[in-house]
């Protein structure tokens, strides 16, 4: 299990400045609703922050965050951002247990190829404490590929999403949504909420 595809993290590292820097519009209504299931103060584990726009307006609410991404060149550029120190993880060297009161993980769980999916989301539920918060956001489809970029996203339908899931969350809520991304080609979302049971 990786977790991570070679070629879609040296993209992000080829272009950390360019994606890190370009306009971006924070789903500002999902990242409140998010906050508002949590605790006051919650430790939040963000994955994939990108070029860290989710990250401060996390960090806003009062949250403690762990700001992370799996590609070094991002994590500098979130860390310009933010003014503090981003962590470079990659999503297989989740090792925490119980950890985290939430999770965010905003269009990035969608570049795990869909072999190693239901590992990665294993360890993500272990890290969270019981009635911990899960928010992630997938591309839809019904087969994986490649982007015009190069980028591999496992594409996902919503059964396909909840098996991948498995057991051991009390439930899976699945939102519909229709959007765009780097690429700026019109996409269809699935955003999903999952609590640990």
């Amino acid at each position: 299990m990786t977790g991570r595809d070679a070629t879609t993290l040296d993209f992000y590292a080829g272009e950390a400045a360019v994606y890190a820097g370009r306009p971006h519009e924070v789903d500002r209504p999902r990242i409140d609703a998010f906050a508002a299931r949590l605790p006051a103060g919650a430790r939040v584990l963000e994955l994939g922050c990108g070029g860290g726009h989710d990250s401060a307006a996390l960090l806003a609410h009062g949250l403690d965050v762990d700001v992370t991404d799996g590609c070094a060149e991002l994590a500098r550029e979130a860390e310009k951002r933010l003014k503090r120190p981003v962590r470079v993880l990659l999503f297989e060297d989740l090792n925490e247990r119980e950890a985290y009161d939430g999770i965010w993980a905003n269009a990035c769980l969608l570049h795990v190829p869909r072999s190693d999916l239901p590992a990665i989301i294993g360890r993500i539920h272990a890290a969270l404490k019981p009635g911990g918060l899960l928010y992630a956001t997938f591309k839809a489809g019904s087969q994986e590929g490649r982007d015009r970029f190069g980028r591999y996203y496992n594409y996902p339908s919503p059964d396909w999403l909840r098996q991948a899931y498995g057991q051991g969350w009390q439930n899976i809520e699945i939102d519909h949504a229709v959007g765009s991304g780097y690429d700026r080609e019109p996409t269809e979302w699935l955003l999903v909420t999952a609590v640990k049971g």
